[in-house]
């Protein structure tokens, strides 16, 4: 029987997994093997730029990115483009520009080797006894049962352990995150947010990779999303970007925490970490910070013990409800389209464009 069994080996479940993986026995199941090309049909819908405050979290792990994650162009600014006030700034930021691929692979293999990993698994359910977890997952054609003492939930916006363990609890509203790739020969520098409450109440992004160009949206997952998601290229092409070779499509779940009641870190046996507890910017839904930290926050919890885990838990993640919350505060200036309108004309933070 393992001490603790992750679901779900991204950002989250990786850090979890080589934090506590000489301390504990640990089994890391991961739906994905790694081993699939750069734009195949397979990756993560996921932007794959670092912000600071991930950033932040690497440093203190001590960790530096190897060349094999890190992809051209490195950017320096956002250009911010509001159609519904018919405005352009542009502010300075510091993303890393990741494959985010390899990012994922890269974190997994700094779990340690007393870790048992199953790349290619699927989690279908488990049981809660009084001493155990009994997980049931598959890879390839064959069905697999094992035991833990802790169960923890790493899978993500939809997570599947989330529904099976907590399914009247009150989960964080869902979008549709859309992404679309794109061949680009043009000179494309920056990250790009778009503000357009005729496509989302959210926003849409741009963002240059190597010879590709990702545009992508968190929609309202209904039946218009797609429909919407093709307006929003076409505006894009009225700005000048040249959309006409498609790589690839995909799409996944996103959370917009509004409440820390939307917040769920678990009970009894079940932990849940990342964007599966609800940890992500509602602002920015920036999620890679709050996997790292809530990962951390964990591993420092179950070192308190099995039977208490969960109150040092909650304790150790005040900090990321305290900042869902000051997220929340922050985005009428960002969605409300008065408020953003006298933020953009005032120039405030933008910098100035010098562009031949």
């Amino acid at each position: 029987m393992y001490d603790i069994a992750i679901i779900g080996g991204g950002p989250a479940g990786a850090t979890l997994a080589r934090l506590i993986g000489n301390k504990y026995k640990v089994l890391l199941l991961e739906r994905r093997t790694f081993q699939e090309p750069l734009y195949s049909g397979l990756q993560k819908c996921c932007g794959g730029l670092i912000a600071p405050d991930a950033q932040k979290m690497l440093a203190s792990f001590g960790l530096g990115l190897p060349k094999s994650v890190i992809l051209s162009p490195q950017m320096f600014s956002v250009r911010t483009i509001d159609n519904d006030n018919l405005i352009e700034r542009y502010y300075q930021r510091h993303y890393v520009n990741i494959d985010r691929e390899e990012f994922d692979k890269w974190l997994e293999s700094l779990v340690p080797p007393t870790v048992d990993i199953i790349n290619g698994s699927i989690y279908k359910s488990h049981e809660v006894h009084k001493d155990f977890v009994k997980i049931k997952f598959s890879k390839g054609n064959t069905n697999y049962e094992e035991k833990a003492k802790i169960l923890v939930g790493a899978d993500g916006a939809f997570s599947k352990v989330r529904r099976n363990s907590f399914p009247d609890k009150k989960a964080p509203r869902k979008y549709i995150a859309i992404q679309e790739w794109f061949e680009n020969s043009q000179n494309v520098n920056y990250y790009g947010a778009i503000f357009d409450n005729e496509i989302t109440d959210f926003y849409s992004w741009i963002i240059p990779k190597e010879n590709i160009l990702i545009v992508g949206s968190a929609l309202f997952p209904d039946r218009d999303a797609h429909k919407k998601f093709d307006l929003l290229k076409e505006k894009l092409k009225d700005y000048g970007f040249e959309l006409k070779n498609s790589i690839r499509k995909n799409s996944a779940y996103l959370l917009r925490p509004q409440a820390t009641n939307q917040i769920q870190i678990g009970g009894g046996r079940i932990a849940l970490i990342g964007e599966a507890a609800g940890f992500i910017s509602p602002s920015s839904a920036e999620g890679l910070s709050y996997a790292f930290k809530s990962a951390l926050a964990l591993s420092d919890a179950l070192s308190q013990g099995f039977e208490s885990w969960q109150d040092f838990y909650r304790k150790n993640t005040a900090d990321l409800r305290r900042n869902i919350i000051l997220k929340n505060l922050k985005s009428p200036f960002m969605y409300n389209r008065i408020l953003r309108k006298i933020v953009m004309k005032s120039g405030l933070l933008s910098i100035d464009m010098n562009l031949n």
